[in-house]
């Protein structure tokens, strides 16, 4: 795989001030971190999203915070993986999974959604399972709470904590997938323990 080889990052999250911070919206404040470590390179709006290209060591990356609301995103996303002709493969999905503890990474390379909405439309978009994706584990939805009120919810200033902590491997984590391709990422990431 050569360095030249453009890739697009994908966080997914719904706009608006009202959603920051919240759960559902771990996916935009991933991107956020790794567009302030590339330099913070300008923002425009286009594709229905926030983009941003630069470069992140050697690689050339897009970063793209969809602003279609979570469950639309896979409409932005193809238009910005059909405008740069990117496929599938060098496309990583930044999202939040419920069946995973606060702030667990899980690497795939494809698969289903596993009832993400965001990331099933972004499948059902691009038309394949083989899109990878970098899930952010936000643990799962209290018994006593509806998921959608969950997933909207803000993280307390002790999840905070370990989200913050979770944020720094996942940078790690999407530039192991860059420099060194999804096998690899999973293998480091999926076994470490954070």
């Amino acid at each position: 795989m050569s360095s030249s080889t453009l890739k697009l990052v994908v966080g997914l999250g719904n706009p608006g001030a009202k959603y920051e911070n919240t759960r559902h919206n771990i996916g935009f404040d991933c991107l956020q971190k790794l567009h302030a470590s590339m330099g913070s390179p300008g923002v425009q709006s286009k594709f229905e999203s926030q983009i941003t290209k630069g470069t992140l060591g050697s690689h050339d990356v897009v970063l793209a915070w969809p602003m279609t609301y979570m469950n639309c995103s896979g409409r932005a996303v193809a238009q910005i993986a059909r405008f740069y002709k990117i496929p599938a493969e060098f496309i990583l999905v930044v999202c939040d999974d419920l069946s995973l503890p606060l702030g667990k990474l899980r690497l795939r390379k494809s698969g289903t959604s596993g009832g993400q909405k965001g990331l099933d439309d972004v499948l059902k978009a691009l038309a394949t399972l083989d899109v990878p994706r970098l899930r952010i584990g936000i643990d799962a939805t209290p018994e006593n709470l509806q998921t959608v009120d969950y997933v909207l919810s803000k993280f307390s200033k002790k999840e905070r904590q370990v989200v913050e902590e979770s944020l720094g491997y996942a940078l790690d984590a999407i530039q192991c997938w860059l420099v060194d391709g999804i096998d690899k990422a999973m293998n480091r990431f999926n076994a470490a323990k954070q």
